[in-house]
C-alpha cells in the first residue's frame, strides 16, 4: 500500500519506517528541511535502539522516502497518518492542536480519489470530528474517512511495541475506512495482535485513559514508597505481593521520582482539561498530575539529606538525565526539577547521561557535563542516580568510593541493595527502603 506519514518525529518516523519494512510504501513529510536533509543522510533526529538501521535499510530499498512537499509526499496515497506534536498548551493546559488543524488543511487541498485520513497523534475526544470538519469546509468534493489509530509505542522499546503489539485501536465506522486499515495492519495478523475496531471518539479517548491509568498505579506505588519509609516496610516488597495479583498486574509498580516524558504529563493534563469541559471532572487524575509534580522537586531534598542536610557549596554528581533509559527524551524528566531544586539551594552540577547531553543543553543551565560516570562521580560530595541506564547497574563501588570527596549516593531508582552499601561503607538513601 501507498502510505504518507506527516510529521517525522517519535512517533511518525517510528511508525513510517515500521509500515515500510511490512512491504508498504512509505513517504514520510516534514516541514523542518534539516531533518529531512539529516534523514536523507542516514542520520536520525532522535535516538532509539534499532531505528537508525531500520530507516536506512528501508530508505535504500526504496520504500522509505521523505520530503518536505506535503503535495508530493501524499500523492497516491491510500492512508494519509496525521503524526504531529500535540504539546500542551501553553496556559491552559488543553493539549495545541494546531498542528493537526494545519495538517488536515493541507491534506484537504492535496486530495484525489478516496482517502484514508488516520490521526496518529494523541488528541482530545472530537479531534476527528474537527478534522473532518476542515476537510470538507476546504474540499467539499472529496472522498475521505477520518480514522483514530491511536500509538501505544513505549520510548526505548518503539519497534518492538509497534511489531508486536498488545492490539491495535482503530476508531471508525466507515466500511471502506476498515478494509484499508485491516489492510495495511495484515502483516501483524500473523502475531496473533488483535485489531480493536470502535468509534473514533472511544478510540481517541482509549489512548488518554490508557496513559492516565498508568500515571496513576506509578503514582500510586510512589505514594506506597513514602508511607513504607514512614513505616519501615519495603516498598519492592509490596509491589511484589500486589503485583502477582494478575487483577494489578506487576508492570508499573516501580517506585521513582515520579514520571515525565512525552507522554504521560501532557495526556493526563489534556485528560483532566477535556474532562472538566465535559462537566465530567476525573478527580484521580487531578490528583494523580499534582502529586507528581510536587513529587519531582521534593527528590531533591533526599539528596540534600544525604549531604548533612545543606548542598551549598558542594558538588552533586547527576546519573541520568533522560526521563527513561533508551532514549534522548528530556521532556518533563524527573532529572529537571531535580536538578533545578538543588541549584536553587546553591549545589554545583555535574551530570553524566549517555545519550541524552545534548537535548539537556536546551533545557539546563550552569551544569557541568562529563564524559562518563567515573569522571561524574571524581571529588562529587554526593550523588543522585536518577535514570537506570545499565551503565549504571554495575559500577565499581569500591572505585566510586575512592574517587568521590565524600561517598553518598542517592538512588532514586532502587538499582543498588542498602546492605550492599553498608558493607562498602557508602552512605545510601532510597525510595521506599
Amino acid at each position: 500500500m501507498r502510505v504518507a506519514m506527516i510529521g517525522s518525529g517519535y512517533v511518525g518516523l517510528v511508525s513510517g519506517a515500521c509500515f515500510a519494512d511490512f512491504g508498504h510504501d512509505v513517504c514520510c513529510v516534514d516541514k523542518d528541511p534539516g531533518k529531512i536533509d539529516r534523514l536523507h543522510a542516514g542520520v536520525m533526529p532522535i535516538f532509539e535502539p534499532g531505528l537508525d538501521a531500520l530507516v536506512t535499510g528501508n530508505a535504500k530499498a526504496g520504500r522509505l522516502t521523505f520530503t518536505t512537499e506535503l503535495v508530493e509526499g501524499i500523492g497516491g496515497a491510500e492512508a494519509i497518518f496525521i503524526a504531529v506534536g500535540t504539546p500542551s498548551r501553553r496556559g491552559d493546559g488543553h493539549a495545541d492542536l494546531s498542528y493537526v488543524y494545519a495538517a488536515a488543511r493541507e491534506i484537504a487541498a492535496a486530495l484525489t480519489g478516496y482517502t484514508v485520513i488516520v490521526t496518529k497523534s494523541t488528541v482530545p475526544v472530537g479531534t476527528g470530528d474537527e478534522v473532518e470538519r476542515i476537510i470538507r469546509e476546504v474540499n467539499p468534493d472529496a472522498d475521505f474517512a477520518v480514522v483514530s489509530n491511536p500509538e501505544f509505542l513505549r520510548e526505548g522499546a518503539a519497534i518492538g511495541d509497534f511489531k508486536r503489539p498488545d492490539r491495535i485501536v482503530v476508531g471508525t465506522d466507515d466500511e471502506r475506512a476498515r478494509a484499508v486499515m485491516t489492510e495495511l495492519y495484515r502483516p501483524l495478523f500473523l502475531n496473533h495482535s488483535p485489531i480493536l475496531f470502535m468509534g473514533r471518539r472511544a478510540a481517541e479517548l482509549t489512548k488518554y485513559a490508557a496513559n492516565a491509568f498508568l500515571a496513576t498505579k506509578i503514582t500510586f506505588i510512589n505514594e506506597i514508597a513514602d508511607l513504607c519509609e514512614a513505616v519501615g516496610a519495603n516498598v519492592q516488597d509490596v509491589s511484589r505481593g500486589i503485583g502477582l495479583d494478575n487483577r494489578i498486574g506487576s508492570k508499573f509498580l516501580h517506585a521513582g521520582p515520579g514520571y515525565g516524558g512525552s507522554c504521560f504529563p501532557k495526556d493526563t493534563l489534556a485528560l483532566v482539561k477535556t474532562a472538566q469541559d465535559a462537566g465530567a471532572p476525573i478527580r484521580i487524575v487531578e490528583t494523580v498530575a499534582a502529586v507528581n509534580d510536587t513529587r519531582k522537586r521534593a527528590m531533591a531534598k533526599k539528596v540534600i539529606a544525604l549531604a548533612g542536610g545543606d548542598v551549598r557549596g558542594k558538588t552533586v554528581a547527576v546519573l541520568g538525565l533522560t526521563f527513561k533509559p533508551n532514549t534522548d527524551d528530556m521532556r518533563d524528566s524527573p532529572a529537571i526539577a531535580v536538578i533545578q531544586a538543588l541549584q536553587d539551594a546553591g549545589a554545583s552540577i555535574r551530570a553524566f547521561d549517555p545519550e541524552g547531553t545534548e537535548q539537556a543543553q536546551l533545557v539546563l543551565t550552569d551544569i557541568e557535563y562529563a564524559a562518563d560516570p567515573y569522571a561524574c562521580l571524581a571529588d562529587a560530595d554526593v550523588a543522585v542516580l536518577v535514570t537506570e541506564w545499565d551503565v549504571f547497574r554495575g559500577l565499581d563501588m569500591d572505585r566510586v568510593k575512592t574517587l568521590m570527596k565524600t561517598p553518598a549516593i542517592a538512588d532514586l531508582r532502587n538499582v543498588y541493595r542498602p546492605d550492599e552499601m553498608a558493607r562498602r561503607g557508602i552512605a545510601y538513601a532510597s525510595i521506599g527502603r
